[in-house]
């Protein structure tokens, strides 16, 4: 048995205990039959170990050691005495990933992989291991391991090579929850293409150096029986999910993104560093002058991150010079370049990232993209990425969107209405990945796999004009029936239930609208009123987040996601159906959907 970071030697421990329990079962029942025993086939010499860490590779000698002479007490077996300890060279101390040359690291031939890799995520990757080993990573691994994957995936890479040559028999490996989506899945879907996972458990507790995580368990080589979280399933997928109970196929794995989803929903900027500051700082700086008398709102926006949408208002404005102002235009804006100069430039000439340190005034990734896709909307649409609730909101296009959200870069109500309901809430939960006990949501997964109904895709609205309908509502402008039909339906739920949550919210009664303050040289303010608690309602207003209203799910709330989800239903002709549709019967039929729709893109 090898353990490729085998840490203390903890699974070589149990291990070797496993081992050791299997020859003396093998001797009694041997006894039994009038054969002799023999002893000692067993030891320390079968379980090998790789460990980084050179106290930590010590300790796991001593570790399997303790283990050997506490078995054979515990057994009645004597101590070996010629002599009592044996090197065990076998467990050692070098990276198992990567050579001293940079080349792939040659692991040693075993029956079977055990091990907890590190979790270390991709965003995690490059300040805890350097750029340097991660661009060797990159040349190493490419193309069978992506760049954008968590670290444990390498583990699991060569893992299945070894099957593949033939030098390794079985593996099972404890991942985070994500080795189910994203890029992270690549590795379990050529397992499953070249071999199969035969026993796993997709989601469970686990505490990780004192931190609580959620992890997967995956075994996969040569096995006889199928299970998937304790139950006999025929097949595991490479999300680690099985056919229903019916037996009928729904691998979510076979989802591909569709064209016509692409260009619509972005991740948030990426700072990499302290540029927000203060409300009540930022109204300030926003009534002082310029030498080259432009007004600080140029870059000064109100900011939204995971918090803002969760947790309610935070009162964070943040410095923004976008995505090309070179250094002499920033330096023309005397106080906030003043500050970032205080607070940002420090940090960022210490970041490893050249890119960083040279345009340090700027956002690490201002993603041109989201702010091009962005630019003629009055409002867009985000969510947070790790939520346990997938609730959508609308902000102001004058916002600056954190890396926390995923933004969607559309204005109409019908698609907002889309998102909320509850056939894209099942697709995003299953396409998705997730942290702890959070799903996690992303642009490419969960939205640009899903298939909206025929007529309202993101293709359908990628003009971004919308038609205004009596009492306000936005549809997308232009299009043919039946699909405005459903559109219009399909938006007036979602006003209603917008409506209902925002009157939850913020109730006119504990609350008050105040004007935002007008930037020095402008007849105007450019960003909308901001709603305050009255004087003795801060606490009570406190307590009335999105969060705490989905957690609560009052039956106005339950009932205004019902109409909803009976105009989407009808939208993808399941009208007579939806109360009663199941839902993996949902995800079925929008499975099927999505690979139609590739076919015809194909």
């Amino acid at each position: 048995m090898l353990d490729p970071a085998c840490g203390s030697g903890n699974f070589l421990y149990l291990g070797l205990k496993c081992l050791k329990d299997i020859e003396h079962q093998v001797n009694l029942e041997a006894e039994q039959l009038g054969l002799e025993r023999q002893h000692d086939l067993t030891g320390p010499h079968n379980v090998l170990g790789i460990e980084l860490n050179e106290y930590a590779a010590e300790l796991a000698r001593v570790t399997v050691w303790i283990g050997e002479l506490q078995w054979r007490i515990q057994r009645g077996y004597a101590f070996k005495t010629h002599p009592v300890l044996e090197p065990l060279d076998h467990i050692e101390c070098r990276d198992a990933v990567l050579g001293p040359d940079g080349q792939e690291a040659v692991w040693p031939k075993a029956d079977a992989v055990v091990g907890n890799p590190p979790f270390v995520g991709v965003s995690r990757k490059r300040r805890e291991l350097g750029d340097d080993y991660v661009a060797a990573l990159d040349r190493t691994y490419a193309p069978r391991v992506a760049g954008a994957s968590d670290l444990v995936c390498y583990w699991f890479d060569k893992a299945q090579r070894a099957i593949e040559a033939g030098t390794l028999l079985r593996a099972g490996l404890v991942a985070t929850n994500s080795i189910r989506g994203g890029a992270n899945r690549g590795v379990l879907q050529r397992t499953c293409a070249k071999g199969a996972i035969f026993c796993a458990w997709a989601d469970q507790p686990w505490v990780n150096n004192g931190a609580a995580v959620r992890v997967s368990l995956v075994c996969f080589g040569k096995g006889d029986a199928v299970e998937l979280d304790g139950r006999s399933v025929s097949t595991i997928y490479a999300d680690l999910t099985a056919p229903g109970a019916d037996g009928e196929a729904l691998d979510l794995t076979k989802a591909m993104v569709l064209p016509d989803n692409t260009g619509a929903s972005f991740q948030g900027a990426s700072k990499k560093a302290k540029f927000e500051i203060d409300a009540a700082v930022a109204r300030e700086w926003l009534r002082l002058p310029n030498p080259h008398g432009r007004p600080n709102s140029d870059v000064l926006k109100p900011w939204a991150n995971g918090f803002e949408l969760s947790r309610g208002p935070q009162h964070q404005w943040i410095i923004d010079f976008g995505t090309s102002m070179p250094e002499s235009d920033a330096l023309l804006f005397e106080v906030p370049i003043d500050h970032v100069q205080r607070v940002v430039k420090p940090e960022r000439l210490r970041n490893n990232r050249e890119a960083y340190r040279k345009h340090w005034w700027r956002f690490a990734e201002p993603r041109p993209g989201l702010r091009l896709a962005l630019a003629a909307l009055p409002r867009f649409m985000a969510t947070v990425a790790h939520s346990k609730h997938r609730f959508f909101v609308w902000l102001p296009s004058t916002t600056s969107a954190d890396q926390a959200l995923i933004v969607v870069a559309r204005a109409d109500d019908t698609t907002f209405g889309i998102l909320h309901s509850r056939f894209h809430e099942l697709w995003s939960l299953r396409l998705g990945t997730s942290l702890e006990d959070r799903p996690r949501y992303t642009p490419t997964t969960c939205f640009e796999t899903f298939p909206f109904p025929t007529g309202l895709t993101p293709a359908d609205t990628a003009h971004q004009r919308t038609e205004a309908l009596p009492g306000g509502t936005l549809i997308p402008a232009d299009l043919a029936q039946p699909a405005r039909t459903h559109a219009t339906a399909i938006a007036q739920a979602v006003q209603r239930l917008t409506t209902l949550r925002d009157a939850w919210l913020n109730p006119p009664e504990w609350t008050e609208r105040v004007p935002e303050v007008v930037p020095l040289g402008m007849d105007d303010s450019p960003y909308p009123d901001r709603i305050v608690a009255r004087p003795g309602f801060e606490k009570d207003l406190a307590k009335r987040t999105l969060t705490n209203l989905y957690n609560q799910r009052p039956a106005w709330l339950a009932q205004a996601h019902a109409t909803l989800d009976q105009a989407v239903a009808a939208a993808y002709g399941w009208s007579d159906e939806n109360a009663a549709l199941p839902d993996d019967e949902v995800l079925r039929r929008l499975l099927a959907l999505n690979r139609k729709r590739a076919a015809l893109k194909m």
